[in-house]
């Protein structure tokens, strides 16, 4: 027995580590950017998601630029919240990538290569926050 053990005092806990959160984290900061660039991008220039039909599947476009633009910022500061530990910003992540899945859907008529791309990034953001222990912080 060593002398701090035998005074009662435990060496501190070492959190553990994930790459899958740091990679999280860092994709979801990724994806915001991006959302926030379509959401400017719909606001300022209607033609450009323009579809056969001539509208998306919902909205307008500019709903849909204020849709994405929110969501963008959102995930922005969530993956900055996952790639700093906090629990509460993994279950926001899981939610926004959801709905950035079914936005990228809505894409599809406009956009289909970078939907499925975009569909499989969601995808992965989800399972990176949701495969580590809840005690877990990014790399």
């Amino acid at each position: 027995m060593n002398a701090t053990a035998a005074h009662g005092h435990r060496p501190a806990a070492r959190p553990v580590l994930s790459g899958w959160l740091g990679f999280a984290g860092v994709l979801l900061f990724t994806l915001g950017l991006i959302h926030v660039m379509s959401g400017l991008t719909a606001l300022f220039k209607d033609d450009y998601f323009q579809v056969a039909s001539g509208s998306l599947l919902v909205f307008n476009y500019t709903a849909w630029g204020w849709i994405w633009l929110t969501v963008g910022v959102l995930q922005v500061a969530v993956g900055v919240g996952v790639l700093s530990g906090s629990a509460l910003a993994r279950a926001g992540g899981v939610a926004l990538a959801g709905l950035a899945l079914i936005g990228q859907i809505a894409y599809l008529a406009a956009f289909p290569f970078w939907s499925v791309i975009g569909v499989g990034l969601c995808v992965l953001v989800i399972y990176a926050l949701v495969a580590p222990p809840d005690d877990a912080r990014g790399v």
